[in-house]
């Protein structure tokens, strides 16, 4: 790993050294090929082959195809093993270490978790960074945005410093090639891009000795116009891409994607999905993509709820992300609009400053006016179509407090309810609702107990803080003992120590490894302290039991 005094003058100049984007998906490039090749199942996995690399020139492949595909022996599983080279699981000869600490664990977790740009395979769906970088592990062999974040904080907390800039330089490459950054690394990726965290990601940078945070200020402003695309034009009442004017003319964002086709590495389950529908096909893949922009992919949060009692449907293809303004990403919004504030004013320039303050203040007066409920106790996503908030009450209600966007009064309120409603053994619960998807109850994630611990800790509620990272902690140790790995995600709701489990749901199997699992529990374990830290060590089966009467 080099320091950070060895990298390039500029990481432009690093940047400059990359071939041309080239921005065809496979679905574009292979056309009727890859509509074989996914329907028939040649590969379990949707993404297997979204990720494949071609062994000759791409057009020559179709080409073959075209003048074989015909023949009575063609044979399409033989001829994509024979044109393209399935990807690998690039660190399968990691080996844990037994009875290693979960720090070592988590350290020696990184150089196997570290990709590097020369290792990019030519002509497949890899973007080319300029950068080494740090994938989450398992099938996910590629950049991810909001991902990235909870990983860095893990990164800096081991030293990785120089690692860590690579990182943020690499968000800053993507906004400057693609005016966004994209969900991830892949071309199928980048018509919709994630939870726009970069902002907090050029904070933690400059914290631990990276660049300034004013030197990104072009690509923080970029990014704010991409999520803002539309906003000038549309009338009340309307909505643009990312952009929603309420009828009173307040402007606020959902979660879109530019392209209304199945998702190219989940297309047989986007197919089917969109068969369950009465709805035109179009609209049921815009909604699924829309809801990966958020990063819950999938949950009861983005699907219809019932005119009798509000709850959701059990059916994703019931799924309505871009009907909904969701509280969490009008909080990073928030987030970004004062941060380009704050280092607007820091860099020179007040009148910038002073209009990003605005802008940012108009915001949260919004979410306030149409997120907030004190008798419900939290703050909720609005369906903007409908005009009323929705009844799901979720983790993304601690999303303002994590950003500073709330008043100590309503942090108290969530505080209660998140105590009552939502805090299980193991940590915070996602949702309320038990549907089969995986950012649904009985899962929890890293991401969302950082946040939670965060805003809470912010506006003075420490116990409920320290509660939420002990029994995180718990069940993360618990099964790191057992296992001797981290996963993406656990299931918090057992009363049992032997049931501590990572969680289930959703469209594919759980992976280890995990980024932002490693990057929330690396740094909390510096913080915790080695009394704290070994007391869970030592016993954890009785520690987590506690946990679990607790909960």
């Amino acid at each position: 790993m080099i320091s950070l005094d060895q990298r390039p003058a500029s990481w432009h100049e690093a940047a400059s050294n990359c071939p041309e984007e080239d921005r065809y998906s496979p679905a574009d490039r292979y056309q009727e090929l890859f509509r074989a090749v996914q329907s028939d199942g040649v590969f379990p996995d949707s993404k297997t082959f979204v990720d494949c690399a071609p062994r000759v020139d791409p057009e020559a492949i179709l080409a073959a195809y075209r003048a074989q595909c015909e023949d009575a022996d063609f044979d399409l599983h033989a001829f994509v093993h024979r044109h393209f080279d399935a990807p690998v699981v690039r660190h399968s000869d990691y080996v844990s270490v037994p009875g290693q600490s979960l720090t070592a664990h988590i350290d020696s977790l990184w150089p196997a978790l570290t990709r590097h740009p020369k290792q990019h395979p030519q002509k497949g769906s890899a973007v080319q960074l300029p950068h080494p970088y740090v994938v989450p592990g398992g099938r996910f062999r590629e950049l991810y945005y909001w991902d990235s974040y909870f990983t860095m904080l893990g990164l800096a907390q081991s030293g990785c410093h120089a690692l860590l800039q690579d990182m943020t330089d690499n968000f800053a490459y993507l906004i400057d090639t693609f005016g966004h950054v994209p969900n991830g690394t892949r071309t199928y990726y980048l018509s919709r891009s994630q939870p726009p965290v970069f902002a907090l990601m050029v904070e933690l940078c400059e914290a631990h000795g990276g660049q300034p945070a004013t030197d990104y200020l072009r690509q923080l402003r970029r990014e704010h116009a991409y999520w803002m695309d539309g906003a000038e034009t549309v009338g009340a009442g309307d909505c643009a891409r990312r952009v929603v004017r309420l009828r009173d003319g307040a402007l606020l964002n959902r979660y879109w994607d530019d392209r209304d086709t199945p998702r190219e590495e989940s297309w047989r389950e986007d197919v089917a999905t969109a068969g369950r529908s009465d709805r035109p096909a179009a609209e049921v893949y815009r909604n699924l993509r829309a809801a990966c922009e958020s990063g819950w992919d999938f949950s009861s949060r983005w699907l219809c709820e019932t005119e009798a009692d509000g709850s959701p449907s059990s059916a994703l293809a019931d799924i309505c992300t871009v009907d909904i303004l969701p509280v969490d990403l009008n909080a990073f919004l928030y987030k970004l609009e004062t941060t380009i504030a704050r280092l607007s004013k820091a860099d020179g320039d007040p009148a910038t400053g002073e209009d990003f303050e605005a802008r940012a203040a108009h915001r949260r007066a919004a979410i306030d006016a149409l997120m907030w409920d004190a008798s419900k106790g939290g703050y909720f996503d609005y369906d903007w179509r409908q005009q009323k908030r929705r009844h799901c009450f979720t983790a993304a209600t601690v999303a303002p407090l994590f950003v500073g966007a709330s008043s100590r009064r309503q942090a108290a309120v969530v505080a209660n309810s998140v105590r009552e409603r939502l805090l299980a053994p193991g940590g915070l619960s996602t949702t309320e609702c038990h549907s089969g998807q995986q950012w649904d109850r009985p899962n929890g994630w890293a991401p969302l107990q950082w946040m939670a611990v965060r805003g809470f800790d912010a506006y003075g509620q420490s116990a409920l803080a320290q509660d939420i990272r002990a029994r995180w902690m718990r069940t993360v140790c618990v099964l790191y003992r057992r296992d001797s790995k981290l996963v993406e995600k656990y299931r918090l709701r057992e009363s049992t120590v032997e049931r501590v489990a990572g969680g289930g749901g959703g469209e594919y199997p759980l992976q280890d490894g995990f980024g932002w699992t490693n990057g929330v529990v690396r740094h909390w374990l510096d913080l915790m302290g080695p009394c704290a830290w070994a007391k869970v060590q030592s016993n954890p089966s009785r520690e987590a039991a506690e946990a679990s009467a607790g909960g």
